[in-house]
């Protein structure tokens, strides 16, 4: 076996897998960023709607 192969290897699936982990980083945060937009944006939104089938329908059971 060629050490020299193997050592090349070993570098390139460690490039890939830090460069998997950055990507993985960076939607991480732009996820996170959109979160917080869309919760911004449904507060800006004023009063919540009620529910549309609140009070419609009355148990009688018991």
């Amino acid at each position: 076996m060629d050490v020299a192969a193997v050592s090349v290897a070993m570098a390139n699936t460690q490039v890939r897998a830090d460069a998997s982990l950055a990507i993985m980083g960076k939607v991480k945060g732009l996820m996170e960023q959109q979160g917080q937009q869309m919760m911004e944006m449904l507060q800006q939104s004023g009063p919540q709607a009620p529910h549309p089938s609140l009070g419609n329908v009355i148990d009688l059971q018991a």
